[in-house]
Order: structure tokens, then sequence, then C-alpha cells
């Protein structure tokens, strides 16, 4: 079985002090590609030299919305960055109103930048939404983000804004959160979503999946993500891994060799 981690933070320093190691337990795992995903500009030159030197990561570019210091970046600059070759997506974008629960028109304006650098550069979209699913909704709808699409990462809202998301064209990614018990309704919408509309991804080094609940999270424990959603739709976890790995290759437009 071959998996793919969608979205990771393997550049960050609890990771990347673990050289080699990390990346020989994906090969252990079956994991086979990972996305390491920008959240800001300063730390692209890191995660670009990571992809560069390993054909099996990726890169995207962005400014996460609980980010309020470095580069603001603009459209211009975005679309400059998306031109490196390992770079396969534009994010971590979106809006975050529960670290900013006064829900600043800055933040608004940010997401539309990072959608307008998508639609320019022929990206996908990688959306972060936290307490703010409407709004996102909204502006992704607005903007005419469905001319990339992209992905819900880390999915955690309702069955009914997976439905508003599915129809702009995006895909929904489960992370680790779907194996917690206290997850309903995680795992109804992981039961419920098409299987040729979902990704799965670690969000490493947050987020570890059971049983490693508590423990430094990393792309090779992204197997137990897809356990979970083979179980919880009853069909075998080769099924879950094969759709999945396909799934990514044709949102972003790469092949898993």
């Amino acid at each position: 079985m071959k998996f793919v981690d969608s979205h990771c933070h393997i550049d960050t320093d609890e990771l990347a002090a673990q050289g080699e190691a990390i990346f020989e337990r994906m090969v252990s795992a079956g994991v086979t590609h990972a996305v390491c995903i920008g959240v800001k500009l300063e730390s692209l030159p890191g995660i670009l030299a990571l992809a560069e030197k390993r054909a099996n990561i990726f890169a995207t570019v962005g400014v996460h919305p609980e980010n309020t210091e470095g580069e603001e970046p603009d459209v211009a600059r975005l679309v400059a960055l998306a031109q490196h070759p390992r770079v396969i997506g534009i994010g971590e974008t979106g809006l975050d109103y529960y670290w900013h629960k006064d829900q600043p028109e800055w933040q608004r304006e940010r997401f539309r930048v990072h959608i307008r650098a998508a639609r320019q550069s022929a990206r996908p979209l990688v959306i972060h939404t936290r307490d703010s699913a409407e709004d996102t909704i909204r502006i992704l709808r607005e903007e005419q983000a469905g001319e990339v699409g992209g992905v819900m990462h880390c999915f955690t809202e309702s069955l009914e804004i997976a439905h508003a998301a599915l129809d702009l064209g995006f895909y929904i990614s489960f992370s680790g959160i779907v194996t917690f018990k206290n997850s309903a309704q995680v795992k109804e919408v992981a039961a419920a979503v098409p299987l040729d509309r979902i990704l799965i991804e670690t969000d490493s080094p947050y987020l570890a999946p059971v049983p490693y609940r508590g423990k430094l999270n990393e792309p090779s424990y992204v197997p137990e993500v897809a356990k979970e959603i083979a179980r919880l739709r009853g069909i075998g976890i080769e099924e879950v891994a094969t759709a999945t790995s396909a799934n990514f290759s044709r949102l972003f437009g790469v092949a898993l060799a």
C-alpha cells in the first residue's frame, strides 16, 4: 500500500532535528510522498531546499492566517514564488477567528490575495478555516476559487460545509482528529464524503492520530488516518490508500512515481 501525506510541516525544528530518520520511517510505513506546507514567506527557502533535495517532497507557498508578523504577501509576490517547479499549491491560507476573535478585515483581504494568486498561477489552494466556515465559503465563492479548486485541510466542520466546499470543486482532507473518540462530527463527514474527493494528512508535528496521540506527529503516521476512514466506511484500507493517492495526484497535477 502507498500513502500520501498531503499536509505536513517537516521543516519545523522538532522534525528537522530528526534528519534522515523521519524519511526512513516514511518509507517503512509506505508513505511515498508528502507536502511541506508554507506558513510564512521567511520559511519558504528551507521548505524549497527540502523539496529540491527529495523528489518525494513537494512544497506550497503562503502565509497562514494566524501569522501577524513577517512579510505580507501581495499577488505578484505569491505568483512569482509559485513558479518554482516544486511548488504545487498556494497556502496555507484562509481564516482563523479562534485566534482573531475580532474577525479583522486584514485577514479576509490576505485570504483574497491568496485566492487571486492561485487563479493567476493556476495552482490549487490549501485552506485553513477555524471558527470561520461561513466567511471562508463566502469568500471562496466571491473570488471564484472554484476555477482552481483546492483542499479544505484538517477538516473539522459540518457535513453542510463539506458539501459547500465540494460544490466549489474542493477536496476534503482528514487529519489525525478523525481517530479521536470525541470527533463525532469529523467521523460523520469522513463516512459521507465521496471517496474520490478525500485526502489524508498528518499536519505534523501536530495532532498525532491514535495510537500516537499526545506524541510528536510525523508523516509515517498518516496510514492511521486512512485506517480509521476505512473503518468508518466499511471498506479496506487498500481502497482508501489507492483513492487518496489518486485524488492527490489529480488535484495537484503531479505524477506519483
